[in-house]
């Protein structure tokens, strides 16, 4: 018997512009009934979100049970038009486009107007809170499409390096972490048994039990909620939750949600469901200062996806393509009236990874999910019932995931320089620690650090500076622009020779494969 001895070479891994180890890359399909599987959980890992969106801002703007279950009904409509139009003819990348938190302060701020506390009837008042949402909505939509369709966009991301970009992206995911375990805890027994299965199935058991098929890498998120929504049921028919708090039986009970008997059996959402929009300039500066920092966000998960459906990294002018076609969406949200702009999902970024599946088709297949839960509310409120902290345990997963794709950014910078140590935890420092610093202000005082007259002005700086991504990514991409810019070695520290290729949407061949336009449009549209 001959002993092969491993023995351990001493040289860096390699760099891969490519991620390896995808098992469907953007343009390439698995099997149809994979795919639509795989489309149903992506549907699944969305729908968090938008439940929680709905379920914060729609009591506040005076809807009742009714109202918050067609609000998530638009949500999952909207957002299966601006998947479709993002994955068709945006960025072509495999994302997701869904509500975004970062759009619950504006719409807050408007629900809490004091011109709405004359309507007496909360329908009413709701009615016309949505129309003053629809209008700022409408009005910040212009500027990710300004930028975008304009170039704008395109010029200042070619300045981006993988040094700049690492905080960016990792924060997108990392700055999230308030959604994941403590959402979890809201709810241990079942939070704790969902992460628990979900870390086992998909990490674990891959090595333990071989199949033909990477069953449990594939199919982990549906097999783990429905195992832990079944316990969850199971304990709220044994009467576990009975006699517990209020709190703890809306995170608990599967019966709690009301969203079942709120909802429609059949419900089209259209453009102006709950009448004219209305504008006002400081909602709409509040909305403005949103879709920013969702067009900050977005263009790190932009930069993640295209790791994780192993693509070459994504050209300027496709992610500014990709920016302007957000700002459509956003423009659609509020035509329709979700309550909510829009944004690439950070969850379904890290879906990609958990699966290894960047397969464009099955993303699309998933927005059909959305259409038909979103028109037949019936069934879409039965799945929306999956008690938040379940939710939470996917986020922990999904969330870590997308991080991960920032720091894989590392590989192509000099870590032995100070100057990057400098930027990458100075940024990171700043990312985390700022926003903890204005959150931590309004829940002291009930106001930001920023308190003026102008109430829609304050509103803004406590949006930009909430947003860990946006934060870090700035003060990254402002040091590394302006620290030892002339250096001889700055550049390949920054690892800036390794996207130069990617600033001109021609200068790499393999572009044309992963971001062309459908049908031939490249040729009428083309991107430089």
């Amino acid at each position: 018997m001959t002993v092969t001895k491993v023995v351990d070479e001493l040289v860096p891994h390699p760099v891969k512009e490519q991620l390896p180890g995808i098992d469907y890359c953007v343009n390439s399909n698995p099997s149809w009934p994979e795919a639509i599987i795989l489309g149903f959980q992506h549907y699944l890992v969305m729908l968090g979100t938008t439940v929680i969106i709905a379920t914060i801002v729609v009591p506040y703007m005076g809807g009742s049970n009714v109202e918050k279950a067609h609000v998530i009904q638009t949500l999952l409509f909207v957002s299966g038009v601006n998947t479709l139009l993002q994955t068709w003819f945006g960025s072509r990348l495999p994302v997701v486009i869904g509500g975004s938190f970062r759009f619950i302060i504006p719409s807050l701020y408007i629900a809490f107007a004091q011109r709405y506390n004359v309507y007496l009837n909360p329908i009413e008042r709701f009615k016309k809170t949505m129309r003053a949402t629809q209008g700022a909505l409408m009005i910040a939509s212009i500027l990710p499409m300004i930028l975008g369709f304009l170039g704008i966009w395109r010029i200042i991301v070619r300045f981006l390096s993988p040094l700049s970009a690492v905080p960016l992206v990792t924060l997108v995911g990392l700055g999230l972490y308030e959604q994941g375990f403590p959402l979890l805890a809201e709810c241990i027994e079942i939070g704790l048994p969902e992460l628990i299965i979900l870390v086992f199935l998909s990490q674990f058991m891959p090595h333990l039990w071989k199949f033909k098929l990477p069953i449990y890498n594939r199919f982990t998120v549906l097999i783990s909620v429905g195992l832990v929504w079944a316990y969850a049921a199971l304990l709220t028919a044994a009467g576990a939750y009975k006699n517990r708090p209020l709190n703890t039986q809306l995170s608990c009970r599967v019966d709690r949600s009301g969203l079942v008997s709120g909802a429609s059996w059949i419900k089209f959402p259209y453009p102006f469901q709950w009448g004219s929009p209305d504008f006002h300039a400081g909602e709409a500066f509040v909305m403005l200062a949103a879709a920013f920092v969702a067009l900050v966000e977005s263009t790190g998960a932009f930069i993640a996806a295209s790791r994780y459906c192993s693509a070459t990294h994504i050209p300027a002018s496709v992610l500014s393509r990709g920016i302007a076609w957000l700002g459509i969406g956003i423009l659609i949200d509020g035509l329709y009236g979700s309550a909510s702009g829009s944004t690439v999902s950070v969850e379904n970024i890290g879906f990609l990874a958990l699966t290894r599946v960047g397969s464009r088709r099955v993303v699309q297949i998933s927005a059909f999910f959305m259409f038909f839960f979103s028109i037949f509310g019936k069934f879409g409120a039965i799945i929306a019932s999956i008690p938040l902290p379940i939710v939470g345990a996917l986020y922990c997963v999904l969330f870590a995931l997308m991080s991960s794709a920032g720091l894989g950014l590392l590989q192509y910078c000099n870590l032995n320089s100070f100057r990057t140590k400098f930027i990458i935890g100075f940024s990171f420092f700043m990312g985390l620690s700022v926003p903890r610093y204005f959150s931590d202000y309004v829940i002291t005082s009930g106001h930001g650090p920023v308190h003026t007259h102008a109430v829609w002005f304050n509103k803004m700086i406590l949006l930009f500076f909430t947003s860990p991504a946006t934060v870090a990514g700035l003060v990254a991409f402002f040091l590394d622009l302006t620290l030892a810019p002339k250096h001889p070695s700055t550049r390949i520290d920054s690892g800036r020779h390794w996207w130069a290729k990617f600033k001109y949407f021609g200068k790499d061949p393999r572009s044309e494969e992963f971001y062309s336009l459908p049908v031939g449009l490249s040729k009428y549209f083309p991107s430089f």
